[in-house]
């Protein structure tokens, strides 16, 4: 049976990625496989992912890279094995990342969001984000991901901000959700409260201030707060102090005298310091958990812009560097500074701008957190969530044992406004759908609609169930899912909130395994940055190598948890093992013109049948590492396996058999070299699926199917 005249031309060429992939891509997506309501008969038994939605701001970065390539190996593995595969994919709005994002173009246009229409400013961002999402989704698609277009879900989409909208009223009616006064974690130059998963410790060298303190010498970072400060707090233990407990003592202060109460507090940490703390609950954490704890007032002195406020007298307006130098000077000016040193510290930033957080008491919107994160902690310890790598399991486990009342209300245009009006004067929040704007509250005050969006996590949160249509019972079947693969990073940011939403709206866990990589660095395995200059797109890596190089390149030598330094000479690397894959194909097809993959088994030699033990026993190591979510050891194995063994070694034996007079030995060799090629292009289409399913086109076969549903090898 002579080689098609067209295949010999194909393979006569080299492999060119450029001209193929999108040809082939094109061919799955008319298929109609990537959905698995078309998939063959023996696709029964569901598997299912939820694609982590890539924000749709802008194109796709190297983490999206290994995401899309990740879930991919794993949908089209199990597709097949004969898994009804559904990978539904999506795209996330991001809320205060892309409105930070537009308004660095804003910035760039000398424009300002503070000076422009809040329904102006949303549908600007609208724009942008749908023209983004266009890009990002052409990205995830040159990437091969096999996922199912006609169940993709945007989280602005209607039915999401209906159903996440009808969450929180379900939360707030099941007393889950409160609006108080807290201190939350303020970016002055946003102007939005962030939740702590939002915020990044900074390791900064300040100065700490120890001042007279009526009896008492206080260390403080902060001596511009002590206008706002209402206490000073001991530990109860602490004999230094025991006797001032419940004492009112006077304080002397640039502006005049403050009268404040000692209190003793276990939190306290007689070591720090000189063992005796200035309270100022209004601007700092845990100095607003003791003013609950003592019941004592707060007093706001520095405002949202970080400014100091009316009550510091001539420090008023001052920035809160340049108050902290004045008063400090006239500190020392009245004697009341005993000593300055240097001090080391974490400093909590805003994780987009990098301006140091203002902690602030403010009315928002809060979800409690105990029970949901009670729920989610017996879920992991009774053994319904597996984590990959496992050690994950005790983070999990420490935030949710660990967890604070989360707050959800972001003073930002871009997102999904809460259903809620607000009291203008004392400030108390109720659902929409209790009463009507402009009605009269208890206090004498008017209701107004609710101006706030919620945290992008509340929505995102709930991702699994809104992607498979909750409330509606079309593709629940497909829930609980069966992996969540997402970056390491989003163990306490995202999949905790994602196992609260499964649990508390359906009752299950949303999905079986959380499967966490790494994060993608430069070649020298430093954060990419585009201040750095060192960010390596992944379209830019397929453009020049092919998206098959890239994808291999991504996976092996690449265990779950642990960072990736992304070479480019790795990547071109791994594009000639697809060179390889491709002459290597050529050398057989067109030195096997005498055997399909049809023909019935002829009689082997003693070394065909020791090639076939050793390629059954290959089969049985890749595929229980596809199985266990070893990939980067089933890519390194499939690796090793076509280009030492195979290629190598094998077909350098059979050259002679191939072209010899013998012709049973011809035959055999010629039958032995096809089923080899057959499997190894099989095992390998997860992790380069454009040029096998080239490949697989072209083998001597009856069936015409497709590779990306044809069924998983099996020894022989």
């Amino acid at each position: 049976m002579p080689i098609m005249a067209e295949v010999h031309e194909k393979l006569t060429k080299p492999y060119e990625p450029a001209s193929t992939e999108s040809r082939i891509y094109k061919l799955w997506e008319e298929s109609g496989f990537f959905n698995p309501d078309n998939l063959p008969e023996r696709h029964k038994e569901p598997f299912t992912i939820i694609m982590p939605p890539p924000n749709a701001n802008g194109r796709l970065h190297a983490g999206h890279g290994l995401t899309i390539t990740l879930e991919d190996i794993m949908t089209r593995y199990q597709r097949m094995q004969g898994k009804k595969a559904l990978w539904v994919p999506g795209a996330d709005h991001a809320g205060f990342e892309t409105q930070v994002v537009y308004e660095k173009k804003l910035e760039k246009e000398g424009r300002s969001r503070f000076k422009m229409d809040r329904k102006e400013l949303y549908d600007e961002i609208m724009a942008f984000t749908l023209e983004s999402k266009k890009h990002m989704e052409a990205d995830v698609k040159a990437l091969g991901a096999s996922c199912d277009w006609s169940r993709e879900k945007f989280t602005l989409d209607p039915s999401v901000v209906f159903e996440v909208q009808e969450t929180f009223r379900k939360m707030h009616r099941d007393n889950l959700v409160y609006r108080g006064y807290r201190t939350v974690n303020w970016c002055t130059k946003h102007q939005t409260s962030l939740s702590d998963v939002e915020t990044e410790n900074v390791e900064k060298s300040d100065k700490l201030y120890y001042i007279k303190y009526g009896p008492f010498t206080v260390a403080t970072v902060r001596p511009e707060t002590i206008f706002g400060d209402v206490a000073v707090a001991v530990n109860p233990t602490d004999e230094r102090y025991k006797k001032f407990i419940g004492q009112t003592i006077k304080v002397q202060h640039p502006e005049g005298k403050l009268s404040l109460i000692v209190i003793g507090d276990e939190e306290v940490d007689p070591e720090f310091g000189t063992g005796a703390l200035k309270i100022t609950p209004s601007h700092d954490h845990n100095d607003f958990r003791m003013s609950e704890t003592h019941k004592l007032p707060r007093v706001e002195v520095i405002d949202q812009y970080g400014k100091l406020g009316d009550k510091t007298g001539k420090y008023a307006g001052m920035k809160i560097a340049e108050a902290r130098a004045k008063v400090v000077e006239d500190l020392q000016a009245l004697g009341l500074i005993e000593k300055i040193e240097d001090y080391a510290h974490a400093v909590p930033t805003c994780y987009k701008c990098g301006t140091t957080i203002e902690p602030r008491v403010m009315p928002q919107w809060f979800v409690k957190m105990a029970p949901l994160a009670k729920l989610a902690a017996d879920a992991v310890r009774g053994g319904k969530i597996k984590f990959i790598p496992d050690n994950y399991e005790k983070i999990f486990l420490y935030w949710m044992d660990n967890t604070i009342d989360w707050n959800i209300s972001r003073q930002i245009v871009w997102g999904i406004q809460i259903p809620a009006l607000v009291c203008k004067s004392c400030n108390i929040g109720i659902l929409d759908s209790e009463t009507i704007e402009g009605s009269e509250c208890d206090c004498g005050g008017i209701f107004v609609r609710e101006t706030d969006t919620f945290d992008t996590w509340f929505s995102s949160g709930q991702w699994p169930l809104l992607a498979l249509g909750y409330p509606k019972k079309a593709d629940l079947g497909f829930y609980p899912t069966d992996v969540m693969e997402t970056g390491r990073d989003l163990i306490f940011k995202w999949i905790p909130r994602m196992v609260i939403f499964g649990l508390y709206l359906a009752g299950e866990v949303p999905f079986r395994t959380v499967y966490l990589h790494g994060m993608v660095n430069d070649k020298h395995g430093k954060k990419m940055s585009k201040s750095k200059g060192n960010v390596v797109p992944p379209i830019e890596l397929t453009g020049k190598y092919g998206a098959d190089a890239l994808r291999i390149g991504l996976v092996i030598g690449n265990t779950p948890g642990n960072d990736l330094a992304l070479a480019e000479d790795k990547i071109k690397g791994y594009k000639h093992f697809c060179n390889k894959v491709w002459n290597a194909t050529r050398f057989v097809l067109t030195n096997t013109i005498d055997t399909t993959l049809d023909t019935p088994r002829p009689a082997l030699t003693k070394r065909d049948e020791e090639i076939l033990t050793e390629l059954a026993a290959a089969v049985k190591s890749i595929t229980s590492h596809y199985e266990n979510f070893r990939f980067h050891l089933a890519g390194e194995e499939l690796y090793h396996y076509f280009w030492n063994t195979f290629a190598d070694i094998i077909i350098e034996e059979m050259k002679s058999r191939l072209t010899g007079e013998n012709l049973a030995s011809r035959q055999a060799a010629q039958w032995v070299l096809l089923h080899i090629l057959e499997t190894n292009i099989k095992m390998l289409h997860p992790f380069i699926p454009f040029v096998t399913e080239e490949l697989w086109g072209m083998l001597p076969k009856n069936s015409k199917s497709l590779l990306i549903i044809e069924s998983w090898p099996k020894p022989f």
